[in-house]
């Protein structure tokens, strides 16, 4: 992943890019300073009931704008194809990505210190009333919940995406929801189909770039 660190010494120190030479404005910020990520992330993580994925997306792209819609899509995927909690992979990533691995220990430090705290006190406060049915009641209403998170982001994120990138997806989500095959199964089958798409693609880019410039 690309790094930030040489462009920090020419960022205002509000965390913004330089303004672009040719006047064009710039479609992300970037974090000021690792106090500012370790707080984002830790806030993230601290209202994330249900999971933190939809908040980092709300957070990330909407609020902060420290990434655009697509680029959270993409460190998403990478994030997904490395083992591990996906959202502590995309800490790591984004963290590096801007100030190596100092952010990257931040973010992470961030996204799961005060959490991990609440996590087991609440595990031990449910070992204590887990048998109730009240409590199971509530238990499978915020897993309802979660799981309409989860779905209001994919669609939130899928008007990012063109075509022919829906379409593995919805390979994916039919082949592991419904079929229930193996994930490395589909994973195996599906990531060198998008490899190929992205290949295919990039190559018609340059085609018709070069083909633009040929004709000046």
């Amino acid at each position: 992943m690309r790094r930030d660190d040489d462009a920090q010494g020419s960022a205002p120190e509000d965390g913004n890019p330089a303004p672009d030479p040719g006047g064009s404005a710039p479609d992300t910020r970037r974090p000021a300073s690792l106090a500012e990520l370790f707080l984002t992330f830790n806030r993230l993580a601290l209202h994330g009931f249900g999971g933190v994925q939809p908040w980092a997306s709300r957070v990330l792209v909407d609020e902060r704008r420290w990434l655009t819609a697509t680029e959270f899509v993409e460190m998403l995927a990478f994030s997904r194809l490395v083992p591990g909690p996906n959202v502590c992979n995309l800490a790591i990533m984004f963290g590096d990505r801007h100030f190596g691995v100092r952010g990257a220990l931040a973010a992470l430090a961030g996204l799961v210190a005060v959490p991990g705290v609440l996590v087991l006190v609440v595990a031990a406060v449910h070992g204590q009333f887990a048998h109730l049915p009240s409590v199971q009641r509530a238990i499978a209403a915020m897993a309802a919940v979660a799981a309409g998170l989860m779905i209001a982001t994919a669609l939130r994120l899928a008007r990012t995406q063109p075509a022919r990138w829906l379409a593995l997806g919805a390979l994916a989500f039919v082949a592991v929801g419904v079929l229930r095959w193996p994930l490395v199964t589909v994973m195996a089958a599906l990531v060198p189909a998008a490899i190929g798409f992205g290949w295919r693609s990039v190559r018609g880019v340059a085609a018709r770039g070069g083909d633009g410039g040929a004709q000046r």
